[in-house]
């Protein structure tokens, strides 16, 4: 699975290529969640694992989402 930032966000990409969601940073809430625009997308077991090892990371701190400047 590939995590690709895009703004605040990393999209979420399956071996395929098909965009599964996004995982975002919600500065009002100091938190990160995963989110999906499509709600007949269903993730597999794998997808939803992996998903939660880059939630596990940002929250830790192991890792991060490159921020963009809106200039």
């Amino acid at each position: 699975m590939l995590f690709l930032p895009a703004q605040q966000e990393l999209d979420c990409i399956s071996d395929s290529g098909r965009i599964l969601g996004k995982i975002k940073f919600d500065g009002a809430k100091d938190e990160y969640s995963f989110y999906s625009e499509d709600k007949s997308i269903a993730l597999t077991d794998v997808e939803k694992s992996s998903i939660a090892e880059r939630l596990a990371s940002l929250i830790s701190g192991q890792s991060s989402i490159a921020m963009q400047d809106e200039d």
